[in-house]
């Protein structure tokens, strides 16, 4: 919890609450639903949530922004953002049943009012309803977008415009060199002193119904 407060040391007491349940909780609904490797569970604040929470260095979630968090497996990165962004809506889905089952009993323990956990893919989500998507590490960045594109809701006001933005590790030139600049890549080592953030970065690409 330490590591958070290092960060975020602005929290409100409720989200501190919130945040130091998160390992009980995890270490709970990991030994029935493995969704965190045994190695990770040790080590949840820095390599998942601290990590979840590298996209709030890249931008502040105005209240009423709907945010969609493709793949989120038991809840990263959208659970601690959820948290960190109370006015904020998130919508978490993934295609696996059982990770949306330990999604769902982390958000109903947290009493998360902004959260909905959905089982399903991300192709098949309504149009048009989200000013950002997420992911981490879910697949290429190419594919990624073509699924979420029609996604975006054309109406911005954040000063990024609205669209991907994903937690992503190594090398990415190839990924993105098909944008040809449109790609904006956020270094988290110049955020998180830790050595797991040397190569972690945010890649930002932005979209509108109209690409």
């Amino acid at each position: 919890m330490e590591i958070i407060l290092k960060y975020f040391p602005d929290l409100t007491e409720r989200q501190r609450e919130q945040f130091a349940q998160l390992e009980e909780l995890y270490r709970v609904w990991n030994a029935q639903i493995n969704v965190i490797s045994r190695k990770d569970i040790d080590a949840l604040y820095e390599r998942h949530v601290l990590h979840s929470l590298g996209i709030a260095k890249v931008i502040q979630f105005r209240p009423g922004t709907t945010i969609l968090d493709v793949g989120t497996g038991g809840g990263f990165p959208g659970i601690p953002l959820a948290i960190l962004f109370p006015q904020a809506h998130f919508h978490l889905i993934d295609s696996i049943g059982k990770k949306i089952k330990v999604v769902q009993e982390v958000t109903d323990a947290l009493k998360l009012p902004n959260v909905v956990a959905e089982k399903a893919r991300a192709e098949y989500v309504e149009r048009a309803n989200y000013e950002f998507v997420l992911s981490r590490a879910v697949t290429r960045l190419a594919p990624f977008v073509d699924w979420v594109r029609h996604g975006i809701s054309p109406n911005s006001f954040h000063e990024l415009k609205n669209g991907v933005l994903c937690l992503k590790g190594g090398d990415l030139a190839d990924e993105i060199s098909e944008y040809k600049g449109r790609v904006k890549i956020f270094d988290l080592n110049d955020d998180f002193e830790e050595e797991f953030f040397e190569t972690k970065k945010v890649v930002y690409v932005p979209l509108s119904t109209k690409n």
